[in-house]
């Protein structure tokens, strides 16, 4: 007899996907193989470590908006003894941005593990195993997916995107072959063309500072109404680019944290389920036990 707590349904790797997937799959915790459950803590550390990555590569780029903030702040008065400094400044962002970080570095490994064991362990004389372990598979691919465009972007190199090969068998595979295709082909060109960031918000900032910095070295004639205008336009338009910047790498580290406690969440529920199960079965085998024991 099953209790309610080792059937509770938990989000498999973030994703809306659970236990009880559909009206005829009930899989238990407690009926689950060991090497299901392996799998599961393998796959979940990992996505847990590239979270990690993430989060501190959006915490390094929006460290790289003080250098950028402090330029326009010095900007606005459109003072000509300023612009040797603001220049120093978005030459610092600049180069801020276009650093690498190792741990973004690290991620192609982990994608790697991930992709070698894509193939889940066989599932012989259980159809919901079956089941299980292809929305696992589903689940996986479209995550290493995810994450391997992620690691892309902020490396700043097509050669971390991955082609995942997913067999016919699935009925999903057209599918997914034809938007990996698109959004593969749609960062390799970026990159190809010369862009340094898949990142919009990014490639608009840095339009700006590339017509600003010539304008302000060359020197503001400050007294020409026309030419003043004309650059405190181009100030005005780096502000709201950065702003917008800014509020995109919030929203996406929101988005990042959300995964990370997910998978989170999920680990310690299925911790939970496992702990409860086995103390339920050492009861009742203790029980069992006590109940055959003769008395003389």
């Amino acid at each position: 007899m099953s209790h309610p707590h080792s059937t509770r349904s938990f989000s498999l790797f973030g994703n809306p996907f659970r236990m009880k997937s559909h009206k005829d799959l009930e899989l238990p915790v407690s009926v689950w193989d060991d090497k299901w459950v392996d799998v599961y803590f393998d796959i979940s550390t990992k996505l847990l470590d590239i979270c990690n990555a993430f989060s501190s590569e959006l915490s390094r780029l929006n460290q790289g908006n003080l250098p950028l903030k402090c330029a326009l702040h010095i900007l606005e008065p459109a003072s000509s003894k300023s612009f040797p400094r603001a220049c120093s400044l978005l030459g610092d962002w600049r180069h801020h941005i276009n650093a690498k970080n190792p741990r973004i570095e690290k991620c192609s490994t982990i994608l790697d593990s991930l992709v070698g064991s894509l193939d889940l362990p066989k599932v012989k004389n259980s159809a919901k195993g079956k089941v299980l372990m292809q929305a696992m598979y589903g689940v996986k691919v479209e995550t290493v997916f995810v994450c391997s465009v992620f690691s892309a972007a902020f490396s700043g190199t097509s050669k971390k995107l991955l082609d995942l090969d997913v067999p016919e068998m699935h009925s999903w595979a057209p599918a997914f072959r034809s938007l990996q295709n698109l959004v593969n082909e749609e960062i390799r060109d970026r990159f190809s063309s010369g862009k340094f960031s898949v990142l919009n918000e990014m490639e608009a900032v840095d339009a700006v500072v590339q017509e600003l910095c010539p304008s302000i070295q060359g020197g503001v004639n400050t007294e020409d109404k026309v030419e003043q205008e004309s650059h405190l336009k181009t100030v005005e338009e780096l502000g709201a680019a950065a702003e917008k910047l800014s509020q995109g790498m919030d929203l996406l580290a929101k988005a990042v944290d959300g995964f990370f406690q997910a998978v989170l969440t999920s680990r310690d529920t299925l911790l939970s389920s496992l702990r409860f199960d086995k103390t339920v079965n050492d009861r009742v085998v203790g029980g069992r036990n006590i109940g055959q024991q003769v008395v003389y």
